[in-house]
């Protein structure tokens, strides 16, 4: 059953915050169930920061379902440019969040379900609420085969993964989120999950692939909303609670005190790409020149989303070696992406002597190293 949630009805929710009196106040005895109306991907991770940090969850756990809009989500430890393919993303129009759990990357669209189960440390089980997922798939099809995985992953027939898990564990409370594909579009995410870079060295966590395969695939009424319901219905049959779904705006500030700046946070550069571990790429292409290819030699090293070595060695008979030498040093420092580079090219090209030919090399290099970013 949906309710909308208001301030009126704050009441349900849970007490004993860590946030001053507006807000989620007075007094539940046991559990939750949210749904987000928003699809937006920053919004909807920013109320997962928002209960983690203020809710008091000693006895009262929350289930949050939500779905987001299409977009990709990092882990909070890996490489975007090792992850996905950001050139394609862009021109879709696709968003791209770094959320603050760990884990793989993920491709969501509304049809793919998010659920995230929020417990005291002590309460944290990711294998118990597998299973309650498992046994809700199994309550509306019993003849489904979904088993939970050594990896805390779900996988349909023993070999299809539909579900992947990541979490975070803070000093008192604890969430474990997972993604069940219900009705993805499979092109798409195996499209946007494809990096084309080549040369990327990097620490980071790295994901691991696998097949997957959508739950409408097997069974045309698996739809979303009766994957959720049937969910909703476990969850509160295990926790002893009221079986209602509670519907709730991420930009009511009534509700969430201070969750926009949240949201706001996760939109920026300085999260997204800035938050990357340290990098590098050691890569080339190759540059028309007469009726032959020139090689170019890329190398650059990243650290906090900027580059922090740049050297790009191009044939001297094509530039310079001194022209090649105010390219790279006007790189340092800049943030590797490709609307700053393009800004960079513009500004040399108005500091440089006005030479038709050596505009259209920066021109040409400008757009390979952005193929890059």
């Amino acid at each position: 059953m949906l309710i909308p949630f208001s301030t009126k009805n704050c009441f349900q929710l849970l007490y004993n915050l860590k946030v001053p009196a507006a807000g989620f106040k007075n007094t539940v005895k046991s559990g939750l169930i949210l749904q987000s109306i928003s699809n937006d991907v920053y919004q909807n991770l920013a109320v997962e920061d928002w209960i983690h940090d203020h809710m008091n969850l000693e006895g009262k756990p929350v289930l949050f379902l939500w779905r987001n809009s299409p977009s990709v989500v990092i882990g909070r430890h890996q490489n975007p440019w090792r992850e996905c393919n950001l050139n394609l993303m862009r021109e879709e129009g696709i968003k791209l969040a770094r959320r603050r759990s760990g884990g793989g990357t993920v491709y969501h669209d509304m049809g793919n379900i998010n659920l995230t189960f929020f417990t005291t440390k002590k309460k944290y089980d990711r294998m118990e609420n597998l299973k309650l997922v498992v046994r809700a798939l199994n309550a509306v099809q019993p003849q489904l085969d979904v088993q939970a995985t050594k990896r805390f992953d779900l996988l349909l027939d023993g070999q299809f993964k539909i579900s992947g898990t990541a979490s975070k564990i803070g000093r008192t409370t604890a969430y474990h989120h997972c993604t069940l594909l219900c009705s993805t579009d499979g092109t798409f995410l195996s499209s946007m999950l494809k990096s084309p870079y080549q040369g990327i060295r990097s620490n980071a966590t790295a994901s691991i692939p696998a097949l997957v395969k959508n739950l409408l695939e097997k069974d045309p009424t698996l739809t979303c909303e009766v994957l959720m319901n049937a969910i909703a219905a476990e969850y509160a049959a295990y926790h002893q609670i009221d079986n209602h779904i509670n519907l709730i705006n991420p930009t009511d500030e009534t509700l969430f005190p201070g969750i926009n700046s949240k949201a706001k946070e996760l939109q920026t550069w300085e999260w997204i790409y800035g938050k990357t571990p340290k990098f590098s790429i050691d890569t080339s292409f190759n540059v028309l020149h007469g009726q032959s290819h020139l090689e170019i030699r890329v190398f650059i090293d990243i650290k906090n989303g900027r580059i922090e070595i740049c050297n790009i060695k191009a044939p001297d008979h094509w530039l310079p070696l001194e022209i090649c030498d105010k390219l790279n040093s006007s790189f340092i420092g800049s943030k590797f992406c490709p609307i700053e580079t393009t800004m960079l090219i513009n500004i040399l090209r108005r500091t440089s002597p006005e030479d038709d030919e050596l505009h259209s090399k920066w021109n040409i290099l400008c757009e390979k190293i952005k193929g890059i970013m």
